[in-house]
């Protein structure tokens, strides 16, 4: 049965769109059907991410308004045969779109893919409330700092207010020196903390921001945010992959 998924952030800047992106594409190089939707209104990036940013014509606030099918606003991608894009509008804003609207999308794009990501605003506003009931299952991506922690909780709270299930988490950009020295939370902290089971977490890897500036995506490259995402695909997939153990320092009574 094909399933709904929705990638959420407390705040911008953790890293949504890029597991959207990457974890759709993990998904299409296993031959698994996948349609990568991005729902951040008036901003539009998963495109970029994708590299399918020249391709883009009909969005989906054409589809939303009826100014055209569903069919001429799904984008193919240009190396994975099962993965799509449905952009969003560079024009518009989260009240153009209400959530009967988005369900309705979402449950023809569930007739045409295994697996449907949406890619979410950040934040608890009304973008991401009219998301919800066309959602089945969530991801929740933060940062390992206090800020982002502490909006990951608000989207938390939102949720369960709602009415809606629990979501895995991945957590960005985890620096293991940092985590060594104690100067950063470790991913199971975070998890710990947010009381959310932890799907996977990716490393800090400059080929991420080295391939967005080039339009590429560093899932073509052998580097640590590849491999993670790799590992959190096939765990999102029911599969048991142990986590890397990411340890801090003994300190030692004695050590200055």
């Amino acid at each position: 049965m094909s399933q709904s998924w929705l990638i959420l952030s407390g705040k911008g800047g953790v890293g949504k769109t890029m597991l959207t992106a990457s974890l759709g594409m993990a998904l299409a190089k296993k031959g698994l059907s996948c349609c990568c939707v991005d729902a951040d209104l008036g901003l539009r990036d998963l495109d970029l991410l994708l590299g399918m940013e020249n391709s883009v014509v009909f969005d989906m606030l054409d589809v939303a308004r009826k100014d055209c099918k569903l069919k001429y606003a799904l984008l193919q991608h240009h190396q994975l045969t099962d993965l799509s894009l449905l952009p969003a509008s560079q024009n518009g804003s989260s009240k153009d779109l209400d959530a009967e609207t988005f369900a309705k999308i979402v449950t023809k794009l569930k007739k045409r893919a295994g697996y449907v990501l949406t890619d979410a605003p950040a934040g608890v506003e009304r973008g991401l409330k009219n998301l919800l009931p066309g959602s089945d299952y969530s991801i929740l991506v933060t940062t390992p700092d206090d800020v982002s922690m502490r909006n990951a909780e608000r989207v938390l709270a939102l949720l369960e207010e709602k009415h809606r299930p629990r979501p895995m988490l991945v957590v960005n950009r985890v620096n293991q020196k940092l985590v060594t020295e104690g100067d950063q939370y470790s991913p199971q902290t975070v998890a710990n903390t947010l009381d959310v089971p932890l799907l996977g977490y990716i490393p800090e890897d400059p080929a991420v921001l080295a391939a967005l500036n080039r339009h590429e995506s560093f899932m073509n490259k052998d580097c640590p945010a590849a491999q993670a995402v790799e590992r959190i695909s096939r765990r999102f997939l029911g599969e048991y992959v142990p986590l890397p153990e990411v340890k801090k320092k003994r300190r030692w009574f004695f050590s200055k």
